[in-house]
């Protein structure tokens, strides 16, 4: 697929594997991505199941995107091809201050970015 230069091309994978590309502005959030996909299931993805509400999150370099971020202020380049993860989760992992471990109650150091996908 050839990216028109003022578009960024998502290739979005799935926890199966599957992909699709879609085109989007540098000013398109991550909430209007996914938006934009739980609308526009592809026919490809159609023995995946859609989850019941849009629950859909991307994740960009092993960090999930919240939801105000657009494609711009990743400084994705324009006219090319980036790749990212989709998946169906209810709530984001809270953004750490600037990878510190935190403690739990027991005194042991705990990942507080850890990122599983199933």
């Amino acid at each position: 697929m050839s990216v028109p230069s003022d578009k960024i091309s998502l290739k979005l994978i799935l926890v199966s594997g599957k992909t699709n590309e879609f085109l989007f502005t540098p000013n398109s959030s991550a909430a209007e991505i996914t938006q934009y996909v739980y609308d526009n299931w592809p026919q490809g993805w159609a023995d995946e199941q859609l989850p019941p509400t849009n629950i859909l999150r991307l994740i960009y370099q092993g960090r999930f995107l919240h939801g105000n971020v657009t494609l711009g202020a990743l400084q994705l380049p324009v006219g090319k091809m980036t790749v990212m993860h989709l998946v169906a989760r209810e709530h984001l992992p809270e953004p750490n201050n600037q990878g510190q471990i935190k403690k739990d109650k027991g005194g042991e150091s705990a990942c507080s970015n850890c990122c599983t996908i199933l």
